[in-house]
């Protein structure tokens, strides 16, 4: 049996001191998100993070910086996962755009919002990549190469 991680990014965005989140049903349960996904063939990092952002909440977004870049294996299905999580500010809404069809609605919360409702995390990297943008520092967009 051949291991191969997942490849996912995850975008950070912030406005007003809320942040965007995705509420998806999953294994029975609404849970939240950062919007994210899997990178797709012939598509960069930065590229994936923009669209499954697009996507997944109708929003476009200026990716501002990198949060960190995490390994996670779920305990659910014992997948690992490695997530590239970007920081970004929102630009436009598209409030005609249908979301994806996994995902129930885009929510924004506050950081005491989120941590509030722990049952409803997709996963514990979702409180972890708020607290690390929000504690710092933001990495450069240029640590990435294509």
């Amino acid at each position: 049996m051949t291991w191969q991680p997942h490849i996912t990014v995850a975008t950070v965005v912030e406005h007003e001191g809320k942040f965007l989140f995705v509420e998806e049903f999953k294994a029975g349960q609404h849970v939240f998100n950062q919007p994210a996904g899997h990178l797709e063939a012939n598509e960069t990092i930065t590229q994936a993070a923009l669209r499954e952002t697009l996507e997944e909440t109708a929003w476009e977004v200026e990716l501002t910086g990198v949060v960190g870049i995490y390994l996670y294996t779920a305990p659910s299905n014992g997948v690992t996962y490695q997530r590239i999580c970007f920081a970004a500010r929102p630009v436009r809404h598209h409030q005609d755009r249908d979301l994806d069809s996994d995902i129930v609605r885009t929510v924004w919360l506050t950081r005491d919002e989120l941590l509030a409702e722990p049952s409803r995390w997709r996963s514990e990297l979702v409180p972890r990549c708020l607290d690390d943008y929000l504690k710092g520092p933001l990495h450069s967009l240029d640590l990435l190469r294509d």
